[in-house]
């Protein structure tokens, strides 16, 4: 017996060895190494080096790592062992997360986009919103201009309402409305969108789609690993618009006069050569600059992930007064406390600072860039004795060295998550989430005078201070039931419960009387000055929701999918007899390539049919206690000595009926993957139907007060608006060789937008063109909301007896000339008004596409990125109505007679109706953007282990690299986001180009 054991013994032995992947040959740090049915194991250190004792000859070893297969190796003679794992795609499918919980992606059946870590890597975006135009379907991403620290607009399938349109951001489990500009995109492990039904997990607040941002933690059984990252940018404009020169604004204005039987102000034109060239003024190169720094690991039960970033931008126009920083920290800890108890934290922080210039619109620095006369040089601050450009052009140098701003915000978000497995089968799970936001905002106007009669002009300075204050807290509680059960039935029961406060206070004042005129000494408490524009406000908010909610998952013999979701919201945004909604939903699916009938085709893995149907909330009013008679009106008051007192009066009219707007969604589409998943295709047929629409201002009666200052009519549930269309992803993903990988995506989707129903009104207006005229766009029956609504134009007049047999154009502001724009008579009734005009544009697209493409060849790595709008209009709307202003160039194909032209009007200092809105100012905003190009080149291991690091790669990008398309404006991308009034080009601040150098290392 004695020698038994003895000889056992001596047959145990020490094995080691390394694990690498399959795919780039990388070590594996922290797979876990089981000895088959003994307690008894290890795992790789960062190396994927393992070092196992007292294993025998027979022994089997379990190696197992989240994403690849498990590899069964039995223990022969040798003592070494070099390993090699293969990637398990249907357990790295297994990270989707769809709210509440995670599912693989076999068995989604609902409308989910995922955008991983690596693809925000490749795109390196300033704005993490950035990473979803053009990668994930049915989603459309508009800069609000490229002023730096711009947010962006995001749009799931389409406009679904009159007013708040954002969808539903959720960081790490808990409701952010910190917009994805303060989030650095390199702390960022996925981001996940859910389009459809899916999303009716989370009710009164799905119906715009739903944004779930997960950011990185560390990785068990891992030593500490450092990732630093940094790049170095200049940023330049994509274009310049093309305007006249000084001695061709001259020749214009003489021929402008001449027409108009008038003396040309400018005299001699001789002699006047180019002039400044305002635009070239503006715009300068500006850098841009980033920092990432991180360590990460952790223990067999712990692991860890600390960051920091800053990211430093300056504005191609105005430089550090339109500048933009961050910094941001984040902390995140994920440990067991015992083996049915885990704790994982996440808090973040982060610092914004905003410098912003008055960057579109009437007044801004691009608008008097454009419209600011050639002949005028630049050292002109004061425009008293040259020519009249109207009263709002001034030097735009001069404007740019007269603003002061800044604004900061100190953001902190955290939550704290804990999971208690108390049964087989069985786990609660508690979530407490906040935020608190306090920014803070300092504006001073010195004295100043710019010319006669500007609107900028100071005779006394003012500063303008205001401060804001806004928190939330999120509780969340759900249990989760997980059993399988006869092999082929499996469920999933989650029910919970969700706890929800935002509330939050403004203060804020202006007063004139800053001591020496100064920026420094700007400030309320320094200031002296009394009057008018001395004021005081303020203001605090309170939103309450509590919510429950639970969802009942089913898969049959792992190929027939059901779900099934229902939550019910109470919200303080509505009275007592609406403040309850209840949102149910179901999606269900069906993988036919499991089948065994299904036939057997090489190429085909997997195919699955899937559709959802359910009904979504938004209690995003854009008001609060609408049905509450509130005295947030204003009016002055006569007191007893005749004195005019200012007071406050009845607001807008309560409705005590108001309620949510609903949105019920159906999704039908399927997913197939071809030649051992190497080509991915997911294809849905969507639409959108959102009723009960938060109309404000539907007319009333006169006599409920409503003339009244600071009053208005209610907000009422009285329109309804369908989109739907069609959406496709396709994806290849392939090793060619041993030496050279691609990865390659292309999306396309479709989208038709209908108004379906106006309850109490006609139409409803909103947008802006030009000064004085009605409002250019439209919400209407029939129409795509935000349609532009103005004349048709049939060409030019060309001689005095086409303008005689004409209808009369005179309602329109002036009679008609040879060389003036002919308005169409769309209603036949001999006069040309404003029962003319109709639908003359739509600003939204009718199809986007995205395409992306990876190469890796050895150390080397390319990729680029583009993305397109087709079918969309965009209104021009940045040349002033004033006759001395400097012209865009197209003016030079002007009409100057009979047979010259029949598009450009002739130019005039006098009386025309040209200007007034119509489908001449209406272009195709139709484009093709080129956004991303990128090389780069990751050093060869053994070149870095001298130094201790263990990856070094080195790259260049280019982004917003190139754009095509037919627009005269800036930027074809550009939106204010108003769903009324969209697509009208202020003279946005363009998207710059940017050329930039970084360099990543791991060690």
């Amino acid at each position: 017996m004695f020698f038994m054991g003895s000889l056992i013994y001596a047959q145990e032995k020490q094995v080691s060895g390394t694990v690498v992947d399959s795919d780039a040959n990388i070590p594996l740090p922290g797979v876990e190494i089981q000895v088959e049915g003994a307690n008894k194991g290890t795992t790789t250190n960062f190396d994927g080096e393992f070092i196992l004792d007292a294993v025998s000859p027979g022994d089997v070893l379990l190696f197992t790592y989240v994403g690849f297969k498990t590899l069964r190796l039995e223990i022969d003679n040798r003592d070494t062992y070099d390993l090699v794992l293969e990637s398990d795609v249907q357990q790295l499918e297994e990270t989707i997360v769809i709210g509440y919980g995670k599912q693989s992606r076999r068995n989604v059946t609902g409308a989910v986009s995922k955008v991983g870590s690596e693809d925000i890597k490749k795109l390196e975006p300033l704005n993490a919103a950035q990473s979803l135009q053009g990668t994930v379907s049915g989603v459309n991403v508009t800069p609000q201009g490229g002023s730096p620290g711009a947010e962006a607009n995001i749009r799931i399938r389409g406009i679904s309402t009159n007013g708040n349109n954002r969808p539903l951001i959720i960081l790490d489990g808990i409701q952010y409305e910190g917009g994805l500009n303060s989030i650095n995109p390199q702390d960022i492990e996925e981001i996940t969108v859910l389009k459809d039904a899916q999303a009716a997990i989370y009710g009164t607040l799905g119906a715009n789609g739903v944004v779930l941002v997960t950011t990185k933690g560390g990785k068990r059984n891992q030593e500490a690993q450092f990732d630093y990252s940094t790049y170095y940018g200049l940023q330049q404009t994509t274009r310049t618009l093309p305007l006249l020169n000084a001695t061709e604004y001259g020749i214009l204005m003489n021929e402008k006069y001449a027409n108009a039987g008038q003396v040309n102000p400018l005299g001699n034109i001789t002699g006047l050569g180019r002039g400044t060239d305002w635009q070239d003024e503006v715009f300068q190169t500006a850098p841009v600059v980033s920092h990432n720094l991180s360590v990460s690991g952790g223990s067999e039960k712990t692991s860890y992930r600390i960051s920091a970033s800053h990211l430093g931008q300056e504005g191609i126009v105005g430089g550090d007064k339109s500048g933009f920083k961050r910094q941001t920290a984040q902390i995140a800890l994920d440990t067991d406390l015992k083996d049915n108890l885990n704790l994982k934290t996440n808090l973040n922080y982060f610092h914004t600072e905003n410098r912003g210039l008055n960057d579109f619109g009437l007044g801004s620095v691009l608008f008097n860039a454009i419209n600011m006369a050639p002949t005028i040089g630049r050292n002109v601050d004061n425009l008293t004795g040259f020519i009249d450009l109207g009263n709002e052009v001034v030097n735009p140098l001069t404007q740019i060295r007269n603003t002061f701003n800044e604004g900061t915000t100190n953001r902190i978000s955290g939550n704290v998550h804990g999971t208690w497995e108390y049964h087989d089968n069985l786990d609660l799970q508690a979530r407490i989430g906040f935020n608190s936001a306090n920014s803070r905002f300092r504006e001073f106007l010195p004295i100043f005078n710019y010319g006669p009669n500007k609107v900028f002009n100071r005779p006394e300075n003012l500063v303008n201070q205001n401060q804001q204050s806004d928190y939330d807290y999120t509780l969340d509680l759900f249990h989760t039931y997980e059993t399988k059960f006869a092999d082929i039935h499996e469920i999933t029961f989650l029910l919970g419960m969700n706890v929800f406060r935002q509330y939050g206070e403004f203060i804020g004042g202006s007063r004139t009387g800053v001591p020496n005129n100064s920026w420094q000494f700007a400030n309320i408490g320094t200031a002296t000055g009394t009057g008018d524009e001395n004021t005081a406000t303020s203001f605090a908010y309170d939103l309450r929701r509590l919510s429950y909610f639970t969802r009942v998952q089913y898969t049959l013999k792992d190929r027939y999918l059901f779900s099934g979701m229902l939550r019910r919201d109470s919200s303080t945004e509505f009275g007592p007899e609406n403040r309850v909604g209840w949102f149910p939903s179901a999606t269900a699916g069906w993988i036919a390539s499991d089948e065994d009938f299904f036939p057997e085709v090489d190429a085909i893995d997997f195919f699955k049919v899937r559709g959802s149907f359910g009904v979504l909330g938004n209690d995003r009013i854009g008001g609060d206690f609408l049905y509450l008679a509130l005295m947030n009106g204003s009016a002055n008051y006569t007191d007893t000595s005749g004195g005019i007192l200012a007071g406050q009066a009845p607001g807008a009219l309560p409705n005590a009926d108001v309620k949510w707007e609903e949105n019920t969604m159906v999704d039908v589409g399927f997913d197939l993957r071809l030649w051992n998943n190497k080509v991915n295709l997911a294809v849905d047929y969507y639409r959108r139907d959102t009723r009960d629409l938060l109309v404000p201002n539907i007319p009333v009666s006169g006599i409920t007060g409503i003339a009244a200052p600071g009053s208005s009519a209610p907000t009422l549930n009285a329109g309804s608006v369908r989109n739907q269309g069609v959406e496709v992803e396709l994806s290849y993903s392939d090793n060619w060789t041993d030496d050279l990988s691609i990865n390659t995506s292309f999306n396309v989707s479709t989208i038709r937008n209908r108004v379906t129903a106006i309850n109490g009104a006609e139409f409803l207006e909103g947008g802006q063109f030009g000064v004085g005229q009605p409002l250019p766009s439209r919400m209407q029956v029939g129409q795509p909301i935000g349609f532009f609504y103005g004349y048709q134009t049939d060409g030019i007049f060309q001689t005095p007896e086409e303008v005689a047999a004409h209808p009369s154009q005179q309602a329109l502001g002036a009679n008609a000339q040879p060389g003036d724009l002919r308005f169409v008579d769309t209603n036949g009734d001999g006069v040309i008004d404003e029962n003319d005009r109709v639908n003359i544009g739509n600003p939204i697209p009718d199809v986007t596409l995205g395409y992306n493409l990876s190469l890796n060849y050895k150390q080397w790595d390319f990729s680029t990125y583009m993305f397109a709008n087709l079918g969309n209009d965009i209104v021009r709307n940045f040349e002033r109505d004033q006759p001395n202003v400097n012209m865009l160039a197209y003016n030079k194909d002007r009409w100057t007679g009979p047979g010259s032209t029949n598009s450009i009007p002739r130019v005039t200092s006098g009386a025309t109706a040209n200007n007034v809105f119509s489908d001449f100012f209406v272009e195709d905003g139709s484009f093709l953007r080129l956004q991303t190009v990128s090389v780069g080149y990751s050093f060869k291991p053994e070149l870095l282990e001298k130094i201790k690091v263990s990856n070094l790669r080195v790259y260049a990008k280019v982004d917003n690299v190139y754009t095509l398309t037919g627009y005269s404006g800036y930027d074809p991308t550009a939106s204010t986001g108003a769903p009324i009034g969209q697509g009208i080009d202020f003279g946005f601040y363009p998207l710059p180009r940017t050329a930039i150098l970084g360099l990543n290392a791991n060690f």
